[in-house]
């Protein structure tokens, strides 16, 4: 087994693959140079937020660290593209179809896909693009607020290139104030790939 089981995941982890894909997510993982430090929380609902979000290398880290340490997190994806021959695969590697021509907005969406489901964890990017931004878009403390389910940051810290389990924020259920605070947390802590674009 990877080394990476018993070191970080906890009982509530939401588990996916096998000996081989975490051997081939920590062999990816070693060949660029990055490694995964810290531990994901003992949780059985939760929205991650990783950041600073800079580079398209974001997603073959966030891949190859799901990969390696077995952790099954989901992300969403609009309906349209989980056509045949790809849909069954988003589906496998976690993605969540979302319509947006529905007359339930995303938050309700989600709230209700947290309800239906006993054992999931959503990644969420909160920039919403790779660009820098003053403050993040909102959308997934709505949907922690109304599926009631705590937000996990995980930083990617590219000078000394790891990736961060970092800590469970404890919400105000402030809108503003938790996204400045959680902005303002990512900024002191973390810099990103492209330094640049944070």
């Amino acid at each position: 087994m990877a080394k990476y089981d018993n070191d970080i995941v906890s009982a509530s982890t939401p588990r996916m693959g096998n000996a081989v894909t975490r051997w081939i997510g920590e062999t990816i993982l070693k060949l660029i140079g990055w490694k995964i430090t810290g531990e994901l929380p003992n949780e059985k609902k939760l929205i991650i937020i990783g950041a600073p979000h800079t580079s398209n290398w974001d997603f073959v880290l966030a891949m190859s660290c799901m990969l390696a340490v077995g952790l099954r997190f989901s992300w969403m994806m609009k309906k349209e593209a989980f056509i045949w021959p790809f849909g069954a695969l988003w589906k496998k590697l976690g993605g969540v179809p979302i319509d947006r021509s529905k007359k339930t907005d995303l938050t309700t969406q989600m709230a209700d896909w947290f309800k239906e489901n006993d054992n999931v964890w959503l990644g969420i990017t909160p920039e919403g693009t790779r660009s820098k931004v003053e403050r993040y878009k909102k959308g997934y403390l709505r949907m922690a607020y109304a599926a009631q389910v705590p937000v996990f940051i995980i930083g990617l810290n590219g000078p000394t290139k790891e990736v961060v389990l970092d800590k469970v924020v404890k919400l105000t259920y402030d809108t503003e104030k938790d996204n400045r605070l959680i902005k303002a947390y990512v900024d002191k802590h973390f810099i990103g790939i492209n330094p640049e674009n944070g």
